[in-house]
């Protein structure tokens, strides 16, 4: 995939929408002769003349031949997304129309983009850092409130700017140190040790709390897998219908009716949970549905939530503790649900809600205390670090570059402690840069980007 970084001069073309038959379609070319190209296969204005930003009618043809009745929007470098020249021509949206558009095209000198070229060249071209070019894919497969709103935060150069403040600040102290080794001789000292320390301890600071935001980044941008578990017949089924508000698991009265998993998503307060009905917890002797109590252990194991589901008028306090010990032991968060409050013995209600008083009691056969539900499920996430502006870190390849920079910052406030030669800890520092510069693209290498990019749709 490195190969085609370097072929920065070819003029690119790709349908930017996606594929299918639809209203319209808009097929972009990006480069310098794009203008150029449109404009031979152009019948109306001239657009080599014509003003950035302006939006065209006329027809696309092939010789004498019109293959489309098109609007030719321009935007002139470096006034595009790219920097380039960027020709936009929206086409109706037969399959038949977009492949002959693309063909003559290409014939007449652009080439076939490659996944994520059109974001590649920008970042290549400055318009924005890596961070932010990745925050671009993010904001397209966003499906959901904050998801969208996170994206859209580094997409214009929140994380960025937390990034780069940072980096600049380690880089005036790495200058000095670099400077001092010139001069080892005289024994000069440019870079204060004591304003070294402090620098650094209040970089770790602010290094681990982007760190600690990645559990809340990744809920956001992934959803929360939410384990709906319990005994057969708990109303686990009927639960997850009544939190989709549709008939999407079979509900019955034969245990084990659900012998494997069933999933699908909600949105709450903004956040994606996918939510998983599993098999009951039940010691059985049926081979199949054996395999989806296994299934559902595992699936408890790797959620972010579980949703502990029993039946009040058919389960006692020793089991109930039981179970609940199991859980403690996986390891994952849960919440107690208390399923047919309609059929509960008043007594035992009472001597539950003193033995567990977080339990919450519902009826989801008749929709009752669901709302009550939804919002002790969304306290599981907590939002407010995001709500109030702070920065979220969504990627893992961010995750893994702090993580990376927090272990040079420590082996830097060692060789403080040890009194180490200049030149090891101008080396922990130019380390720490390395790994904080590899987020915004600083440092980079052509695999580096090859794989970023390459994650991208064609056309974007």
């Amino acid at each position: 995939m490195a190969t085609y970084l370097r072929r920065v001069d070819d003029t690119i073309v790709a349908l930017a929408t996606p594929q299918g038959v639809g209203a319209i379609a808009v097929i972009r070319l990006s480069g310098k002769e794009a203008i150029q190209m449109a404009n031979r296969v152009f019948f109306g204005k001239n657009l080599e003349v014509q003003a950035s930003h302006t939006i065209h009618f006329g027809t696309i043809r092939d010789g004498d031949r019109i293959i489309d009745e098109v609007l030719v929007s321009l935007f002139v470098a470096p006034h595009s997304f790219t920097k380039e020249n960027v020709v936009e021509i929206s086409t109706h949206g037969s399959s038949y129309i977009v492949n002959q558009v693309l063909r003559l095209l290409v014939r007449q000198g652009a080439r076939p983009a490659e996944p994520g070229e059109f974001t590649q060249r920008a970042f290549l071209n400055g318009q924005f850092d890596l961070a932010q070019a990745e925050a671009v894919a993010d904001l397209i497969h966003s499906d959901s409130e904050t998801s969208h709103q996170a994206a859209l935060h580094q997409m214009r150069g929140g994380f960025s700017s937390d990034i780069r403040e940072l980096r600049e600040k380690l880089i005036h102290f790495a200058s000095m140190i670099e400077l001092e080794l010139d001069f080892t001789e005289e024994d000069v000292e440019f870079a204060s040790r004591d304003d070294l320390r402090l620098l650094v301890e209040k970089l770790l600071r602010v290094v681990e709390q982007l760190i600690s935001s990645f559990d809340l980044g990744n809920v956001i941008k992934n959803g929360v897998p939410t384990v709906i578990a319990g005994k057969p017949n708990a109303g686990k089924s009927t639960l997850l219908n009544a939190l989709l508000n549709e008939e999407k698991a079979l509900v019955s009265d034969i245990a084990g009716t659900t012998r494997d998993s069933i999933e699908d998503e909600i949105t709450l307060g903004g956040v994606v949970f996918r939510f998983i009905d599993t098999a009951g917890l039940r010691e059985t002797t049926d081979t199949i549905e054996a395999m989806g109590v296994s299934r559902t252990r595992e699936k408890m194991k790797s959620a972010s939530l579980i949703l502990y589901l029993f039946d009040l008028g058919d389960t006692d306090l020793v089991e109930i503790n039981r179970d609940l010990n199991k859980l403690e032991n996986i390891g994952v968060p849960f919440i107690k649900v208390a399923n047919k409050l309609d059929k509960g013995n008043p007594q035992f209600i009472n001597i539950l809600k003193e033995a567990h008083p977080d339990t919450l009691f519902i009826s989801a056969g008749k929709k009752e205390n669901l709302e009550e539900l939804k919002e002790k499920i969304l306290e599981q996430v907590n939002l407010d670090k995001f709500r109030t502006g702070n920065t979220v870190v969504t990627n893992i390849r961010h995750f893994d570059s702090l993580t990376r920079t927090r272990e040079s910052l420590l082996d830097v406030l060692g060789g403080l402690d040890q009194e180490v030669s200049n030149d090891f800890l101008a080396m922990d520092i130019r380390r720490s840069l390395h790994y904080l510069g590899e987020i915004t693209g600083e440092i980079t290498t052509d695999d580096l980007l090859a794989n970023i990019f390459s994650k991208f749709c064609i056309g974007k």
